[in-house]
C-alpha cells in the first residue's frame, strides 16, 4: 500500500496509472481516491495520474485531533503528495472540497502548477449564506459522529444535487453511494468542521485570484445551484479561466457525466501543454455593453 507521509505526520494513501505529464486529482467530501476512476481509465492513456485520500478518508490515516484539519492542510497535502512522488508541477483537478484545495493550491503554489481545473466549486462561499452554511455543517458533522457515516451518508447521497446522478445512472449511483457509507465517521466528521466550515469564503481573496495567471478551467453542472454564482464569480475575476457548464447536471459531475468532464479538461489541457491557453483580452472587460469604454 503505497503512503506519503506529511510534515505533521499524516501518512496519505495515493496511487498512480500511467506516464506523461502528471495529473493529480482531488476529491469531493463526498468521495475518496476511488472517485475519479472514469478520469483514470481516460487519461492514463496519455498522463501520469495521482489519486490520493485525503486526510480523515481511509486508507489515508485519520488523525483524531481536530487541529489537524483546516483548508491549509489540505491545500499543503497536495504538495506533499508532489513532493513525495518527486514532481516539479502538475495538473490539478479537484472537485467540491478539492476544488477548493487546487485553487488554494493554484494561489499559493503557482510554481508547482500547470493548470487548475476547479470544479463545483462554491458551497458556503457567498457573504448572504456564510451563517447557514456553518450551521448546516455542523449539524451535519454532529449527526455523522452520532448516527454513523453508514446512516448518514445514505440521506446525504440523495441531497438535492446529487438525485440528478441518482436519476441518470442508478447504477454509477449506488457504487457512489455505498463508498461514501465506508468513509470514517470521525475523519468525516474532523473534516466537515475543520476544512468544511472553517475555510474562508471565496470573495475575501479577490485580491490573489485578480492577480492569478495559471491556466484555470471553472466547471460546473448547472444544476448545481450553490456553486453557479461563484463559477461565474472565478471566471469574472480570474483573467486565465474559462467556464463550462454541463447540462442537467448536478454535483457529482465527473461521474454523472464523465465523457463530458472529462472531454472538457482534455481540450483544456491539451491547450495549455502545446502552449495555446492566453489570458482574457483586456479588451473583453468593461461595463460597455455595445463599446469598449464604459461610456460609449
Amino acid at each position: 500500500m503505497s503512503k506519503i507521509t506529511t510534515d505533521d505526520g499524516v501518512e496519505l494513501y495515493y496511487e498512480e496509472t500511467g506516464s506523461g505529464l502528471p495529473i493529480v486529482f482531488v476529491h469531493e467530501f463526498a468521495g475518496d481516491y476511488r472517485s475519479w476512476e472514469p478520469q483514470v481509465r481516460h487519461f492514463a492513456r496519455t498522463n501520469r495520474c495521482i489519486t490520493f485520500s485525503a486526510r480523515g478518508f481511509l486508507p489515508s490515516d485519520v488523525p483524531q485531533d481536530p487541529d489537524q484539519y483546516s483548508q491549509d492542510r489540505a491545500r499543503d497535502d497536495i504538495l506533499a503528495i508532489l513532493d513525495g512522488l518527486k514532481i516539479d508541477a502538475a495538473h490539478i483537478i479537484g472537485l467540491s472540497m478539492g476544488g477548493f484545495a487546487a485553487l488554494h493550491f493554484g494561489l499559493h503554489y503557482p510554481d508547482r502548477t500547470l493548470s487548475l481545473v476547479v470544479a463545483g466549486c462554491g458551497y458556503g462561499a457567498g457573504e448572504d449564506t456564510r451563517e447557514q452554511f456553518r450551521r448546516e455543517t455542523t449539524l451535519a458533522a454532529d449527526q455523522m459522529e452520532s448516527q454513523t457515516m453508514d446512516v448518514f451518508g445514505a440521506a446525504y447521497a440523495v441531497g438535492p444535487t446529487r438525485v440528478q446522478f441518482k436519476n441518470k445512472d442508478p447504477r454509477g449511483w449506488q457504487e457512489f453511494e455505498a463508498q461514501l457509507r465506508e468513509h470514517s465517521s470521525l475523519g468525516s466528521a474532523n473534516t466537515m468542521r475543520g476544512v468544511q466550515r472553517s475555510r474562508p469564503s471565496l470573495y475575501d481573496l479577490e485580491e490573489g485570484l485578480s492577480a492569478l495567471t495559471v491556466p484555470m478551467l471553472v466547471l460546473n453542472g448547472d444544476e448545481d445551484d450553490p456553486c453557479l454564482d461563484v463559477s461565474l464569480y472565478l471566471k469574472r475575476q480570474v483573467t486565465s479561466s474559462a467556464l463550462v457548464l454541463l447540462p442537467r447536471t448536478g454535483h457529482t459531475c465527473n461521474l454523472e457525466e464523465p465523457q463530458l468532464f472529462n472531454q472538457a479538461c482534455e481540450n483544456f489541457i491539451r491547450q495549455v501543454d502545446g502552449g495555446s491557453w492566453t489570458l482574457r483580452d483586456a479588451r473583453s472587460i468593461t461595463k460597455g455593453i455595445l463599446s469598449t469604454t464604459d461610456d460609449p
